[in-house]
């Protein structure tokens, strides 16, 4: 398949490119070739392949959900830099006080 110079310019427009006529040839030349890689894939027969998103498997790599020690509330909340009524206080994060402050 080969593109003309007006369908390179409308392609050209359309992704807001100021290209010289230079450009435009080389471009023209380029995507003909592409497009015309594309119509011989287009040729193999992919009936017996299904469709996917993805060409390899994938899978999870997590790791195991151990249970574990972690640090007593009232050491956490001593490192905390500010506090209210024994638990960490923060910022709103949407809404809340206008004075910017933990709310």
């Amino acid at each position: 398949m080969s593109l003309t110079r007006k369908d390179v310019e409308h392609v050209a427009s359309l992704a807001r490119l100021g290209l010289s006529a230079d450009e435009l040839d080389m471009l023209q030349d380029q995507l003909s070739s592409i497009l015309g890689h594309i119509e011989v894939l287009n040729q193999l027969d992919t009936e017996a392949i299904p469709p996917t998103a993805q060409v390899i498997q994938l899978e999870n790599v997590l790791r195991p959900d151990e249970v574990r020690p972690s640090l007593p509330q009232e050491t956490v909340v001593t490192m905390a830099p500010e506090t209210r009524d024994g638990f960490i206080a923060v910022a709103a994060v949407m809404g809340g006080n206008d004075d910017g402050g933990a709310t």
